[in-house]
């Protein structure tokens, strides 16, 4: 094993599959000659030449749809958007092309691509630069939606989504980049829409995805000391999701608690929620509770930002409560 930090996970990552495919190439904004906005392709351009590294103009649209097209003539294209914010102007691509040309051309064209860059709040970048769609787009038959929170799941699931034959979205956090994790050194994959049970417990399950669920880590070595095991369940694919994974761990704990970094109205946890009360609703000692930002645009201001986010605080007193204790 060895320690990376996260971009350098989601580096390895598209080198190994641009090595190994040669039909496997990067486009975005400053990718090439910058190295990436967040240096997560630093070193590409000089191995892999301006032909698999290509910069683009501030045109998400225009270069979304060059790369469903390449898809459809046999290459493997990975589009990195700067934010996802950005990605709602190419939406149109991703959405009505990226997503049905499979169905619509009766299998005559798989469309492997990958669409990847940072989702969520990355601090105070206001409230066009802070959100999360990993919803939106899992509403949506065709696409796959990853969301890892460490370098090992960051690079084992990029691979995998690299040589997947539909279309994913792969969405990672500015204020990840550095973390350090293990990795190993050599070739390995992560199955999509696995998910993984990151601690054990006994007494609630805990479900949450992306740079969120470090809250819930925190929150965990609280509520240990008052006696409460939370167990810690990682989504890492929102869809397709893992619902066995979720339904075992509250078969065992009997309570839940969803952790999401989004808004409220029919978000990831609300997809959760409707599985376990119809495949584990006897299970249940206490009503399920959900802990999202507020149904509001992230504010600028860091006291609001810090009250419109998440965190351990909130996800104690959400375990308490489904544990009725004050």
């Amino acid at each position: 094993m060895k320690t990376i930090q996260f971009r350098e996970a989601i580096a390895e990552a598209m080198s190994e599959e641009m090595r190994r495919d040669e039909s496997v190439y990067l486009m975005g904004e400053e990718v090439a000659e910058y190295n990436g906005a967040y240096k997560a392709s630093k070193g590409m351009l000089d191995e892999f030449g301006p032909k698999r590294v290509i910069d683009t103009p501030i045109a998400e649209l225009g270069f979304a749809g060059i790369a469903v097209g390449s898809a459809m003539n046999g290459c493997r294209p990975i589009v990195e958007y700067m934010t996802f914010n950005f990605s709602l102007v190419g939406i149109d691509q991703i959405i009505n092309n990226a997503a049905k040309m499979r169905q619509m051309s009766a299998g005559q064209f798989p469309m492997p691509m990958v669409f990847r860059g940072p989702t969520a709040s990355a601090g105070q970048l206001g409230a066009t630069h802070s959100q999360a769609f990993e919803n939106w787009f899992a509403n949506t038959p065709g696409l796959k939606v990853v969301v890892p929170s460490t370098p090992y799941d960051a690079k084992g699931l990029l691979k995998s989504a690299i040589r997947d034959n539909d279309p994913v979205i792969f969405m990672e956090s500015e204020q990840m980049y550095g973390d350090k994790g293990e990795v190993p050194e050599g070739e390995y994959t992560i199955p999509l829409g696995v998910a993984e049970v990151k601690r054990e417990g006994k007494d609630v399950t805990i479900v949450s995805f992306g740079k969120i669920i470090k809250e819930a880590f925190a929150a965990a070595e609280t509520l240990e000391k008052d006696g409460i095991s939370c167990e810690i369940i990682d989504l890492r694919t929102v869809r397709p999701m893992d619902h066995e994974t979720i339904l075992k761990s509250v078969r065992k704990t009997n309570r839940l608690v969803v952790l999401e970094e989004a808004w409220p109205f029919a978000s990831v946890a609300s997809e959760i929620t409707y599985i376990v009360q119809e495949r584990a609703f006897d299970y249940l000692d206490a009503p399920i509770q959900r802990i999202t930002t507020a149904d509001a645009p992230a504010p600028y201001s860091p006291t609001l930002l810090k009250e419109w986010l998440p965190n351990a605080d909130d996800v104690v007193k959400a375990v308490k409560k489904v544990m009725y204790k004050k």
